[in-house]
């Protein structure tokens, strides 16, 4: 028995298998274990391994990758409609299995335990950050229920707390100064995490060619260079710039019929976190265009007069994005000359 491609859809402890030949016609259903699924593999030896690209996909595609076998991971909104009938594991594989078969199929590629790492970080410091801001918000609440405001941001947060505390007024009573202090004490445990995140995510930068050279575009900093090289990995599954853009979600949805297209705002599909530094690091740059007069400004200047600040910004952002695949697919220096043109 000669297996084409194998299925599998992942869980905790038990895991589904789906085997199929070159026409698709099932030749192997059985439920695996954990402790014995790399067994299960060696002895079945299919030629390709198809899952869904969710949780642990990555540490098991490397598994079966060491094993000399072909992985395709498949994201999950794409394998959705080739399930039959009710949804079940055994419905699920099988989908995993035709998915996979579709000449016109996007893989998810592989990600090594480094960009892993990477993203980890990132995704440490997220989460840091919301902590952060919620923080912020439930002591700008307790102050305002005092008839003392403060502004959001957590430098004036930092600055304006401390005296707060100093000199109390108004109905900032003994117990409320001290939930203020408890908040305030969280506050910098806070603050000196995220600075560690972002100590490690400036070590990845500086130990990374490649990132170093994404960072050279006016918008992309470290954070942006490394998420983006942890989350993309090989530039080249992307078929241009604006494949990648897509991916990322900053290209207009569609709503088309008829023969009458019709296009909306950004899809925002794909990584909403890359998608974020981007608009955010693009705004970064429309700050200081209104004073220069290269012709990146000049194309920046004459795009907020006619299309507004907001979709501006979005439009460099995706600018952005298609520079970023052409410098990591042609591994190519950043070119501002070029980019003008």
């Amino acid at each position: 028995m000669e297996i084409d491609i194998l299925g599998i859809d992942l869980a905790k402890r038990v895991f589904q298998l789906h085997g199929a030949d070159r026409r698709g016609q099932a030749m192997h259903r059985s439920k695996v274990s954990r402790p014995a699924l790399m067994e299960t593999i060696r002895q079945l030896r299919p030629r390709t391994i198809a899952m869904e690209a969710c949780s642990s996909a990555h540490h098991w595609a490397r598994q079966f990758q060491a094993l000399g076998i072909e992985v395709q991971l498949i994201s999950p909104h794409y394998v959705k409609p080739f399930v039959k009938t009710n949804k079940n594991d055994r419905n699920d594989a099988e989908a995993i299995v035709e998915a996979a078969c579709r000449p016109s199929m996007n893989f998810v590629p592989v990600k090594s335990v480094e960009q892993q790492d990477i993203q980890a970080v990132h995704r440490v410091r997220e989460l840091l950050v919301h902590q952060r801001t919620a923080l912020i918000n439930q002591a700008r609440g307790l102050l305002a229920e005092r008839g003392i405001i403060i502004a959001k941001s957590p430098a004036a947060f930092k600055r304006s707390i401390p005296d707060i505390l100093s000199e109390p007024d108004g109905e900032l009573t003994t117990f409320c100064q001290s939930l203020l202090t408890m908040l305030l004490e969280q506050f910098r445990v806070i603050e000196n995490q995220i600075s560690r995140a972002e100590d490690w995510i400036t070590s990845f930068m500086k130990n990374s060619a490649l990132c170093q050279r994404l960072a050279t575009i006016p918008g992309v900093g470290a954070i942006t260079a490394t998420a983006i090289v942890a989350a993309v990995g090989d530039a080249k599954a992307f078929k241009n710039g604006r494949h990648l853009a897509a991916w990322i979600g900053l290209v207009p949805r569609q709503h088309s019929s008829g023969g009458k297209n019709r296009l909306l705002g950004i899809s925002k599909r794909g990584d909403g976190y890359l998608r974020t530094l981007l608009i955010h690091g693009a705004r970064s740059v429309l700050i200081r265009v209104a004073c220069k007069s290269d012709a990146r400004s000049r194309w920046l200047q004459e795009l907020i007069a006619r299309r507004g600040y907001n979709r501006a910004t979005v439009a460099l952002a995706n600018k952005n994005a298609r520079i970023i695949q052409a410098m990591l697919s042609h591994e190519t220096n950043y070119c501002p000359a070029m980019v003008a043109a």
